[in-house]
């Protein structure tokens, strides 16, 4: 049988190991519970989608699908979108060409005409129209694959992608996909502070977002060891149990 004073070293050693760990987690956690989910994902800074009015000269995605068939092979169509780009209604189609790789593409929902990504001053017209309050636009990128990395605060969404940057205490920057002509994600202060806290949480320092990784896994059972070890060092030092033996 193991000593207890050696049991005690042990729990203890195992305790500083695991307790950093424990204190991150318990800050992460303080802070996902503190603020509203909303106000980090920038929902109160977000102008709601308003609905399309159906327009009968609209060309049919039919016409449409047939021009893009005369252009590249098509496997399958995956979805078709009604957008509005900087007051032009605009279809947005997902398709799977031959070699199997999904390809979106922009129509002019009026003419029929394919068009090419959106340019720099839709993209900003477009953020101006999702964010509010009202204010100016500090920065705008064009981003590519280059440029967003693991830990980019938009890392996951497809590219290219423009970056819009407002002059708001928020820090609130909106991120429009160039191809598909849409906003897809809003990101602010207190979501960045959240993706750091989450890095901790996760332990994932690759890519944030891993849930499964070995060192999460490993820190889990230790904590589980430790707590166990706690629990046992309590019985084996306990005054009242020990005289029950």
């Amino acid at each position: 049988m193991i000593p207890t004073y050696r049991f005690r070293k042990f729990h203890r050693y195992m305790g500083v190991v695991v307790g950093i760990q424990i204190l991150f987690w318990t800050l992460s956690g303080l802070y996902f519970s503190w603020f509203d989910l909303d106000e980090i994902h920038g929902d109160h800074n977000r102008t709601p989608r308003a609905p399309l009015i159906i327009d009968p000269v609209w060309t049919s995605p039919t016409a449409i699908l047939a021009e893009v068939a005369a252009r590249d092979s098509m496997a399958g169509l995956l979805d078709i979108d009604l957008l509005d780009v900087s007051g032009s209604r605009t279809y947005h189609l997902r398709y799977v060409n031959g070699q199997g790789d999904p390809i979106s593409v922009l129509a002019d929902a009026v003419t029929g005409h394919l068009r090419g990504p959106i340019n720099r001053e839709e993209a900003v017209a477009m953020a101006r129209q999702s964010f509010i309050p009202r204010v100016q636009v500090r920065r705008v990128e064009y981003l590519t694959d280059e440029m967003v990395g693991p830990h980019h605060e938009y890392r996951g969404g497809p590219l290219p992608a423009w970056q819009v940057h407002f002059d708001h205490p928020s820090g609130t920057r909106v991120y429009i996909s160039a191809t598909q002509a849409k906003i897809l994600a809003h990101r602010n202060l207190k979501w960045r502070i959240f993706d750091f806290l989450w890095m901790f949480h996760t332990m994932d320092y690759r890519g944030r977002d891993d849930f499964n990784n070995i060192l999460l896994r490993s820190f889990s059972m230790l904590g589980l060891v430790t707590v166990v070890s706690g629990f046992l060092l309590f019985a084996l030092t306990s005054p009242h149990l020990r005289k029950r033996r």
